[in-house]
């Protein structure tokens, strides 16, 4: 730690003497001057004018990681008028200006107040300026200048890869090259050698060497033998500053595979193999086998086998098994246990493919005997093969041909054979058999998807002799057909905001085919036809077995529509194809301002989206208190309005009394509420006075109108204003009487108080003079023809 300490301090002493050279340098090729500039005269007496530098700078340096207490001090700004009387102002602006970089307004001094870093950013270009501190009036034009962030070692090499692999063949020449391993370093190369990488290795010696500046690794022993060892772990670090020390360091590792080369032949692991056969085999049946080993791998350890000598040429033959890397000894024509009972072979083993450059280390081939008895025995029935694989199409009807299995008696009857299938291995009994000629056969259909493979046994027998039994092993595969279509493997859901504005895919989906990989597999998304007309969202295919989904609008309302469902359709790359169409559903969320999902719940959204908890309290409070004052405010007005008394002059009201009737006078009146003149739709229902309690009440009788009458409202009301005036028996209230009389021109007038000049209670009776338009209404609902016109 100590180290680096002493390293920066070091560093930021050299980018501050640079930085002074870098003033000298300035000052001596651009001497100050004034801001007007001076004139000079050429040699044959011309005028030069030559402008001066209103500022003494030049390119700044900052060290960069300086964690020191203070500020770095970047450089000076100093224009040639400042006489240093403090009426110049400095300003800085442009790339950190005011953030990473401050400059003193009086001394033009610039600091460096945050840690910077290199690699994030190389250098700032800033601009400074003069201008007169009281009008802030520039006093010479903007000057740009550049800080330089100076670089320090404090980043490692990194590798390129954390791992590598590599093949190199084995008993490789020395110097191979294997591979080549780059590291690199994010300091700057230009400078020092921060970023002046070596390599060197680890581990793996002595098998491996590495290049110090390339960084290529290379064989370091020869003749390496895959069959000894095959796998090596190497270990290479990268160190900068050259690979001296106090340099950073970086490691990788790298694992390196020897691949084969046929530098092996084949050898028989004995020099005799013993065989025997009965007289009653017939040609194609297996007396045996052998194998020569050899522990090359892939094409290199391929074996060929041949018979070369021996009595039994002409009798037997052998075959490769390219699977078991076996030489397979067939019967090649009828023996006789009475004529020959052995028979002697020479077989050879030899590699498929040889290597010219290994012919030197000799033959790549061996020989062994093969020496094979004839027996005459009774013999249980034997099949021509030890296990029948056989293939049938997955839907196949019934009854549809599977393959034959053969058996033959080899004893010299040659008994007939009779063929069953055992039940213990096919219980669901999916397969049937010609008892006669082996033929195996479908009895119902077969699904791939539930079962890819059938392991039975099949039974034959001697007719003659039941108890001479052989089983044979029979591997029935199921092939697919495409009768499965592609579909989601689990129901897939997303989330989108309201707002969105993003260009990445809202999900990536896949699917999967329960059909082979031949039937499946590549996969095909798409939309529906219907969808592709002005769709809310679109599909891209990635030809990888997946799609995106993204968003085609930049806003959705979720008010309107909370979610929405997305048919996609799939087809595989089965002949003929299958498709499905599977569901994707979108939900539309609220997010707040930083795209974080806040509810996908509309109601809920409804309140929180513009309204915080405590907004919804003071909104619930005011409107509990409104309810409260509403309350106090209907329960007053109610108290207010109780009737009195009648005698009491406070509950003095506006009566209408109509009389419908000839005569009578009085008792044909009815009082209405002077309510009825203010709703002149509650004529229509019986209101009963409230300011009196009446003898009698009498219901209107429909269908009786009171005649049209043509004196006028206004000199009505003044007659019945001075009869009531002067009436001493008359209550304290005002009544409003209309007299309705049969035919036109009645004589009896209306009358009301509007004009009255009574001054001897304390009621307010102007209320009555905007009347007029109400009782003309009155007088039509009541069949009136009277002239009413309002006096006011």
């Amino acid at each position: 730690m100590k180290d680096k300490n002493y390293m920066h301090a070091a560093l930021i002493c050299l980018g501050m003497l640079c930085y002074s050279l870098a003033m000298v340098t300035e000052k001596l090729n651009y001497p100050r001057s004034s801001l007007h500039g001076h004139h000079e005269k050429g040699k044959e007496g011309q005028v030069l004018h030559r402008s001066k530098r209103g500022w003494v700078w030049n390119q700044f340096f900052v060290i960069e990681e300086y964690t020191g207490p203070d500020p770095v001090l970047v450089g000076r700004l100093h224009s040639d008028i400042d006489s240093g009387d403090g009426n110049i102002k400095y300003i800085l602006s442009g790339e950190g200006a005011g953030i990473i970089f401050v400059i003193d307004d009086k001394s033009g001094n610039i600091h460096a107040t945050k840690t910077l870093d290199r690699e994030e950013r190389a250098q700032y270009t800033l601009t400074a300026q003069a201008v007169d501190r009281n009008t802030n009036r520039p006093l010479e034009p903007p000057s740009e200048f550049i800080v330089k962030v100076q670089d320090i070692n404090d980043n490692p090499p990194e590798f390129l890869q954390e791992n590598y692999h590599a093949n190199v063949p084995e008993r490789s020449n020395v110097g191979t090259s294997v591979i080549q391993v780059t590291a690199s370093d994010a300091d700057d190369p230009t400078y020092g050698n921060s970023a002046k990488l070596v390599y060197s290795i680890l581990e793996g010696q002595p098998y491996f060497s590495v290049e110090a500046q390339t960084g290529i690794i290379r064989t370091a022993l020869p003749n390496m033998d895959r069959e000894a060892k095959e796998e090596y772990h190497v270990v290479i670090q990268a160190k900068d500053m050259g690979g001296h020390m106090g340099g950073l360091s970086g490691t990788t590792k790298v694992t390196i595979t020897l691949t084969d080369v046929n530098d092996n032949p084949p050898k028989f692991p004995q020099s005799v193999y013993q065989m025997s056969i009965s007289e009653a085999s017939i040609p194609g049946e297996e007396a045996g086998r052998v194998k020569a080993k050899d522990p090359d791998i892939g094409e290199n350890g391929l074996v060929t086998y041949n018979i070369i000598d021996g009595d039994g040429i002409e009798m037997f033959e052998i075959t490769t098994d390219y699977e078991t890397q076996e030489g397979v000894v067939k019967l090649k024509k009828h023996v006789d246990y009475e004529t020959k009972r052995t028979y002697s072979l020479k077989v050879e083993a030899a590699n498929v493919h040889i290597d010219p450059k290994f012919i030197s280390n000799g033959p790549f081939k061996d020989t062994v005997t093969v020496k094979i008895n004839v027996e005459d025995a009774d013999e249980p029935p034997v099949f021509l093969a030890p296990t029948y694989i056989f293939e049938v199409e997955e839907n196949a009807s019934p009854d549809a041909p599977v393959g034959r299995v053969h058996a033959k008696d080899p004893d010299a009857k040659n008994s007939p054979i009779r063929y069953s299938i055992d039940r213990h291995t096919d219980l669901d009994r999916y397969f049937s058999i010609s008892p006669e000629d082996g033929s195996i056969v479908t009895t119902k259909k077969l699904d791939r998807e539930e079962m890819a493979w059938h392991n039975i046994s099949v039974l034959a027998s001697e007719v003659h002799n039941r108890h001479q039994e052989a089983k044979v092993p029979v591997a029935i595969k199921v092939l697919d057909v495409n009768d499965n279509a592609p579909k989601f493997p689990t129901p897939y859901e997303t989330r989108i905001c309201e707002k969105t504005q993003t260009i990445e895919p809202l999900i990536t989906i896949t699917a999967e085919d329960k059909d082979d990989t031949a039937n499946g597999p590549r996969f095909i998304f798409g939309l529906p036809p219907e969808m592709l007309q002005k769709p809310n969202f679109t599909l891209r295919d990635n030809r990888d077995n997946t799609a995106g989904i993204y968003a085609k609008r930049t806003s959705f309302n979720r008010q309107m529509q909370d979610f929405y469902i997305l048919p996609i359709v799939i087809s595989d790359g089965g002949s003929p194809p299958q498709s499905s169409t599977n569901t994707l559903t979108i939900r539309i969320c609220g997010c707040d301002r930083k795209g974080e999902m806040v509810s996908c719940n509309p109601e809920a959204y409804t309140l929180n989206a513009g309204l915080s908890t405590g907004a919804l309290i003071a909104i619930l409070a005011c409107i509990v208190i409104l309810l409260v004052i509403v309350v106090l405010f209907v329960t007053l007005k109610r108290q207010k309005k109780e009737p009195l008394i009648v005698f009491e002059e406070e509950d003095v009201r506006e009566n209408i009394i109509t009389y419908d009737d000839e005569g009578g006078g009085e008792e044909d009146t009815e009082a209405f509420d002077i309510a009825t003149l203010q709703n002149p739709d509650g004529i229509n229902g019986f209101i009963p006075r409230k300011d009196i309690k009446p003898e009698y009440q009498y219901l209107p009788r429909p269908g009786l109108r009171p005649a049209s009458n043509s004196v006028d409202v206004d000199d009505f009301i003044n007659t019945r204003i001075q009869e009531a005036d002067n009436d001493p028996t008359a209550p304290p209230y005002d009544s409003i009487q209309i007299y309705g009389y049969e035919g036109r021109g009645s004589v009896a007038g209306s009358l009301s108080s509007l004009e009255s000049a009574t001054t001897d209670s304390d009621l307010d009776y102007d209320y009555l003079q905007n009347w007029g338009p109400r009782f003309k209404k009155l007088a039509d609902l009541y069949g009136s023809k009277d002239t009413f016109e309002d006096d006011s």
